[in-house]
């Protein structure tokens, strides 16, 4: 009953760690924005620049994995047991200083995927600190799924899975998407239930033209075609090595009528000086950071709209030529939703990282299996042969007193009952 109840909490503390592992390298700027917010909330934002961020950002997501996959196929058993704990002790506090305080909204510990409040964050970290405490007092209950001599390479190949996951999201965009303002988003319904007094995400979404402060959302969401917004929090803080291209999509929506703005949340000096450096001819309209935050992870990114609805994004790494934009939208690739959908790339997750680890996993099983089958069949026979030795002595043994001469008193006694038998018979 013991090992039941401690792989139990070890299976919850790995799922866990790995699906908040997972979430957070998928987007590793919105934990870098979360780091950030708890550092002004405790006052220690001056310390940190935005590269200290975003490295504590992977590297926390690449530990959290890492600790999940190691309960998972319990390797290394009483370290990860023992980390596990460690850190349970240190965010359970943490996250009952935010529920009393409510200094952040939440604590972003499954990021966008689940937004939970800080009073259930904090029970849950209360859940899985008595799951650790369980899992470092008999850490040796944990079930292996892989032996020791293939605890390298599921370690190896994690880390090297979840990097990967973290750079291809800061290159390009959130290889899974759960934000408000997704692809398939229709952003123009969305904003009418703001004005209509309903609940929505969309509420502090507004575009006021940056020239005379003028609000153009009503005109632009509500508006028949494409549209082309080039989304850019900071302009001061903009990567500007894809300026030509910028400028290319700029023109080619000049060329086709297509309106092109430019969202930003800076003031008009910074806005001046971006214009001054590139070149920019494109209008540009406030907007709140956070919401341009949440619209797309690259600064600067680009949206493409087609009757209110988000139908293609593109950071400035990946943003389209003139080979892509060699037509009107109406007839190109790019002015349709995308094929590809949430099954696809779950498949694809399971094709080069699942799937593999199942098959050593259960390779692994097979072979350690076997090795325990050909022990028991060779102990077994070496028992079957002391047995035979032991049954060949005993059966020796008694071909010898069969085979044994009588004593000689005996035979004399034979002798002479012999003949005292044979004197009553005369």
């Amino acid at each position: 009953m013991r090992k039941v109840i401690v792989n139990i909490a070890r299976l919850v503390l790995a799922v866990t760690f790995v699906l908040s592992g997972f979430v957070k390298a998928v987007d590793p700027l919105g934990t870098q924005y979360k780091i950030a917010d708890y550092l002004q909330a405790l006052h220690l934002s001056a310390y940190a620049p935005d590269f200290v961020t975003l490295g504590m950002s992977v590297l926390l997501s690449a530990i959290e994995f890492g600790l999940g996959i190691c309960l998972l196929f319990a390797i290394r058993r009483r370290l990860a047991s023992l980390l596990t704990l460690l850190a349970l002790i240190v965010m359970t506090p943490l996250t009952l200083w935010l529920a009393v305080a409510n200094p952040i909204s939440d604590c972003g510990c499954f990021g966008d995927a689940i937004v939970l409040t800080n009073w259930q964050t904090f029970w849950k970290n209360v859940v899985l600190l008595v799951a650790a405490v369980i899992v470092r007092c008999w850490p040796l209950d944990m079930v292996r799924f892989i032996s020791r001599s293939k605890q390298w390479i599921v370690i190896n190949y994690s880390a090297i899975f979840i990097l990967v996951v973290s750079g291809r999201s800061l290159y390009d965009l959130p290889y899974f998407d759960f934000r408000p303002y997704h692809i398939g988003t229709d952003l123009k319904a969305g904003w009418q239930k703001m004005l209509q007094g309903e609940e929505s995400p969309y509420a502090d979404f507004f575009m006021e033209r940056a020239t005379d402060g003028e609000d153009i959302t009503d005109s632009l969401l509500t508006g028949k075609g494409y549209l082309f917004l080039l989304v850019a929090p900071h302009l001061e803080q903009a990567d500007d090595s894809q300026l030509d291209l910028i400028n290319q999509v700029y023109e080619y929506a000049q060329d086709h009528d297509y309106p092109f703005y430019c969202m930003t949340a800076s003031g008009e000096e910074d806005i001046v000086r971006w214009q001054d450096q590139t070149g920019a001819e494109y209008p540009f309209c406030h907007t709140d950071d956070i919401v341009l935050k949440t619209m797309i992870r690259s600064n600067p990114g680009l949206l493409l709209l087609k009757d209110g609805v988000i139908i293609r994004k593109w950071s400035h790494n990946r943003l389209p030529d003139e080979y892509t934009l060699n037509g009107r939208l109406e007839t190109l690739e790019i002015g349709s939703l995308p094929e590809d959908s949430i099954p696809q790339k779950v498949l694809y997750i399971f094709l080069w990282y699942i799937l593999p680890l199942l098959l050593l996993s259960l390779g692994d099983r097979l072979w350690a299996w076997s090795r325990w089958a050909k022990k028991k069949e060779q102990s077994s026979k070496v028992n079957k042969f002391f047995k035979k030795d032991k049954k060949d002595e005993k059966e020796d043994c008694s071909r010898q007193l069969e085979d044994e001469p009588e004593p000689a008193g005996r035979s004399g006694a034979g002798q002479r009952t012999e003949r005292s038998t044979e004197g009553r018979e005369a």
